[in-house]
Formats: C-alpha cells, sequence, structure tokens
C-alpha cells in the first residue's frame, strides 16, 4: 500500500479497512503457552478488543525513496514518512521478520477473542507513512498497539527492548502515556520469558533494564490510544540473526508478544 505526504487526512478509513483483513495466508499455528491468559468472550454489550499489530517498513519501501523520504508529521515536528528498516548480514530483512511475526501474534490472539487490525496487509507494498499507521489505531478504536521491530545494532549488542512513549512534543500524546507504560512492562515481562533473550545491553537512558522512552518516535508522538514498540532482537548480532531467520523462533517471539498483550487487556477489563 503506497502512502504519500498528505494522504491522512483523507485516507484513515481506506486505510483502516484495507489493514483490518490481511490477504496474506496466516502461517501455520505457532505453539500456545500452558497457562496461557484468554480474554473474556465478548457479548453485545461487551464487544471484542481491539488490537492493532504494526510490523514495521514494508518490502517495497527501498525501491520507492520519494515515496519514504518525504516528510509526515510527527508530534511535533517532521519525520520521512518510513524507512527500509535493516537486516541480518546474510540479507533476512527485518520487514520480513516483522510481518512474519505479526501474522503469528495475530493468528493467537484472535484464538484468544481478540478482533486484530494490521496496519500493512502484505510484505510488497509501500508505507504506510508513520503517521498514517498511528491514524489507523486511533481510527480503530485499539485497546492497545504493538509496533513490532528488530534492530540494527553493534554486532557485539544482544537483547531485545521495549520502547515506551515520552511525552511528545506537542504533547498530543499526553492521555495515553500511563497506559502505555503498563503496556510496555507487560511485554517486556512475556516477551522475556517466552523467548529467553537477555534484555538489550546496549540502551542509554532506561526506565529499567530494557525499557526506554523516547519522544522522537513519530508512531509513539502519535499515539492516541496505548502503544508500545518492541525491538526484539539485533539483527546484526550473530547469534541473534540465527534466532530470528528461524520461524521457530518467530513462533515463539509471537507468543511472547500475544501473551503479553492479553496479560495488559486482562489487566484492564477488556
Amino acid at each position: 500500500m503506497r502512502c504519500r505526504p498528505g494522504l491522512l487526512a483523507t485516507t484513515v478509513a481506506v486505510l483502516v479497512s484495507a489493514c483490518s483483513a490481511p490477504t496474506a495466508p496466516a502461517p501455520a499455528p505457532a505453539p500456545t503457552a500452558s497457562a496461557e491468559v484468554r480474554v473474556a468472550a465478548p457479548s453485545p454489550s461487551t464487544p471484542a478488543p481491539v488490537v492493532v499489530l504494526d510490523p514495521g517498513h514494508n518490502g517495497g519501501n527501498a525501491a520507492n525513496p520519494s515515496v519514504v523520504d518525504a516528510l509526515v508529521p510527527a508530534g511535533g515536528f517532521e519525520k520521512p514518512c518510513n524507512t527500509t528498516g535493516t537486516s541480518t548480514d546474510a540479507g533476512y530483512p527485518e520487514h520480513a521478520y516483522a510481518f512474519d511475526v505479526a501474522l503469528r501474534t495475530a493468528h493467537l490472539l484472535r484464538a484468544r477473542g481478540v478482533t486484530v487490525v494490521l496496519t500493512r496487509d502484505d510484505d510488497t507494498g509501500v508505507g504506510p507513512c508513520v503517521d498514517a499507521r498511528a491514524a489507523i489505531a486511533t481510527a480503530a478504536g485499539a485497546a492497545l498497539t504493538v509496533s513490532i521491530h528488530a534492530d540494527g545494532a553493534a554486532a557485539s549488542a544482544r537483547g531485545f527492548h521495549v520502547v515506551e512513549p515520552a511525552l511528545a512534543p506537542d504533547g498530543g500524546n499526553a492521555a495515553v502515556l500511563a497506559a502505555s507504560d503498563v503496556a510496555a512492562r507487560d511485554l517486556l515481562a512475556s516477551f522475556g520469558t517466552a523467548t529467553g533473550l537477555p534484555r538489550a545491553d546496549y540502551l542509554g537512558d532506561l526506565v529499567e533494564p530494557g525499557l526506554t522512552r523516547r519522544s522522537d518516535l513519530a508512531g509513539l508522538n502519535l499515539a492516541r490510544t496505548p502503544s508500545a514498540l518492541l525491538e526484539s532482537a539485533n539483527m546484526r548480532n550473530a547469534e541473534e540473526a540465527t534466532l530470528v531467520s528461524d520461524p521457530d523462533f518467530r513462533a515463539t517471539a509471537a507468543r511472547g508478544i500475544a501473551d503479553g498483550v492479553t496479560a495488559f487487556l486482562a489487566r484492564n477489563g477488556s
């Protein structure tokens, strides 16, 4: 799906429609946790909670620099529409990893009674822009938004980390900061438990080990729903590059995300 500067104001509804029913086939069911949290069955008076999964980047971004380099609103300043992401030294791209994990996570969450919306429905398109991704979550009335990424740090660096929003320069995300902090901590705990990965050892300005708070990321600045971003491994570290390239690890990563999401939903009565 292409995203161009200025598109947001007129096409959020279209984006939500396009992203709410991914056309890519779901992967084989991932293994479930032995004591997974389940969301209460929805009823007419209590509809299923909506969770937005935002797999980072897209497969067509690198071939379309004029689109992804265009500036868009970022919560008090402007940033490029999107980026190409990183990859392992062997060439396995972050965008493919993130999309696969998002599909697996969606499969698990839907089995637990959650309505899932994806911000993109394939891994061959361009964008959407970072501001449009945030708008998709807002329009969907998401109980939680999780952005799925993998980092490209120094080869010696190890581990995963979660980023929660700090107050944006324009102050627009103030209402979701407290809930986002709770969600980020649930995600941090569940992902570490599921995968066994250490919390990242290369970060500064930590809220706690493995948890950072940032105001320079457009998706978190523009969040109007509780939101967190997961950097689920360092793709430039040889050991972790092997992990992210393994479908079994991606199934485990999806379970860790799904467990964190459902823990947060249960905590908040969704």
